[in-house]
């Protein structure tokens, strides 16, 4: 039964990363990049932050430095928006990816179980055999 968790927990670590790393970001960081391409130092920094780990499909690095942006009360409404329009976008994402992640997750557990219940299986049946032969040579 460990060995079907321990299954499990691999299966789901595996999915989770590889929901996380896709390269098909399918998110328009154009308005947040144009809104703050005047901004300062700093302002540009965050956002090439954002930028570089949604183009990477790493949204979950992508939050953090996102809503530290969206906090800022310097923002133009024009940026307030961007910020606003792509954080909708990485969250949906996010979402996607979690749900596949548990799609993925429930087929491994599964996959999982029904290797562990045919080893199971298997046992008894050699279990089986192994008592039959010990009860006949007890005959004997």
């Amino acid at each position: 039964m460990k060995h079907t968790q321990y299954l499990g927990a691999i299966a789901a670590a595996l999915a989770f990363t590889l929901a996380g790393c896709s390269k098909d970001a399918g998110v328009d960081t154009s308005k947040v990049e144009s809104s703050f391409s005047a901004s300062d130092a700093q302002g540009k920094s965050e956002v090439d932050q954002v930028v570089a780990a949604v183009k990477a499909g790493d949204f979950a690095a992508a939050t953090a430095p996102l809503q530290k942006l969206a906090s800022n009360a310097k923002l133009t409404p024009e940026q307030q928006q961007a910020v606003k329009d792509l954080m909708t976008q990485v969250q949906e994402k996010v979402k996607e990816a979690a749900a596949k992640v548990g799609e993925q997750a429930s087929e491994a557990a599964k996959k999982a179980q029904d290797s562990a219940n045919e080893a199971l299986k298997k046992a008894k049946e050699s279990t089986g055999d192994a008592l039959k032969d010990l009860g006949e040579k007890v005959k004997k």
